[in-house]
């Protein structure tokens, strides 16, 4: 039996946007017809601009014999949401978004999601607040990760081989947090750390997916400081994807806090979360001198992602949510 067919509307490159793919092969194990459209293909206004950009590229698959028995847009190009309104309103498709933004998007996702037949959102936060604006159900599916990716790598290189590694763009907030580890081994990944006070600390600036799952498999401590926390003030819910794939990569974790975690991993178990840098320091010192605690704690997340947390599982929730009923193969794992 066909399984269903799904026009998957995501940004697919090999590094911020490598999950773009990553949620494409999930949804063929699973049994569905995929066909991606790219949305950091450059479009346009005007009818021309349509046919060479991603709009175009939207418009034949929507346009094809057999209609898709659904549309997932992740995410929306802001430059661009209203084409990709036009196209949706008076649809006789079916249309979801799952949404991958933190709450300080929120604006912007609530103007944009009035059309869509389905809502997903990465965390309550988010959920409670489009819930409100819309007043209509939004359904909560947090990000995931590809654990066949993101997985222990025991061969890595010297490069690679860190007590305490970050891996992400440079931020004030961040930058204010991590210059308190350099004493135990600091390692750096991602873009603008070479024009801050830790540029000594960056090993690398362009950090495609195999560079970051080798970079926090040589950790002895991974650290996940959410980006979007500083911009807010704190005290938002919804958790970022890094803390998946770090899990997934089987090393000992230590992120700040947030309304969400607790739901998706059990703090002190499979990962430990500080509020302060106090708490960040005490707990990267306790897990650099634990190796038996490292060793559970990664084993343990690794094994908590396996169980629930991959793009199987969340691609296969979406579907039984949005009324595909077709068979589909595989197991979410």
């Amino acid at each position: 039996m066909t399984g269903p067919s799904v026009v998957l509307v995501t940004a697919f490159d090999d590094a911020h946007h490598a999950h773009g793919t990553q949620r494409k092969r999930a949804l063929e194990r699973l049994g569905c017809r995929v066909t991606a459209v790219n949305l950091l293909q450059a479009g346009g206004k005007g009818l021309f601009f349509r046919r060479r950009g991603w709009p175009g590229e939207l418009e034949r698959a929507l346009s094809g014999d057999t209609a898709p028995d659904l549309v997932l847009v992740i995410g929306t190009p802001p430059t661009e949401a209203d084409t990709l309104h036009q196209m949706r309103r008076g649809s006789q498709l079916t249309w979801a978004n799952w949404f991958p933004d933190h709450l300080r998007e929120h604006e912007r996702l609530a103007e944009d999601a009035e059309s869509y037949n389905h809502l997903f959102a990465v965390g309550t936060d988010i959920a409670t607040h489009l819930e409100s604006r819309l007043g209509r159900p939004v359904t909560l599916l947090p990000l995931a990760c590809d654990p066949s990716v993101y997985r222990p790598d025991p061969e890595r290189g010297q490069q690679y081989r860190a007590n305490v590694v970050f891996a992400g763009r440079a931020t004030r907030r961040r930058e204010l947090l991590l210059a308190q580890l350099v004493e135990f081994g600091l390692a750096l990944w991602g873009p603008g750390w070479r024009q801050t006070a830790l540029r000594d600390y960056c090993r690398g600036e362009t950090v495609a997916t195999e560079e970051f799952v080798r970079a926090y498999a040589g950790a002895s401590v991974a650290v996940n400081i959410h980006h979007s926390a500083e911009e807010t003030g704190g005290g938002e819910a919804s958790c970022n994807q890094r803390l998946f794939e770090i899990a997934a990569i089987g090393v000992p974790q230590v992120v700040d806090a947030r309304g969400d975690l607790h739901l998706w991993f059990e703090p002190g178990e499979e990962l430990d979360v500080f509020r302060s840098v106090e708490e960040l320091k005490s707990q990267v010192e306790a897990i650099l001198h634990h190796p038996p605690l490292a060793e559970v704690l990664g084993a343990n997340a690794r094994r908590r992602v396996l169980r629930e947390h991959t793009y199987m599982h969340r691609l296969q929730a979406l579907l039984k949510a949005t009324g595909i009923t077709h068979p589909v193969r595989g197991s979410p794992s």
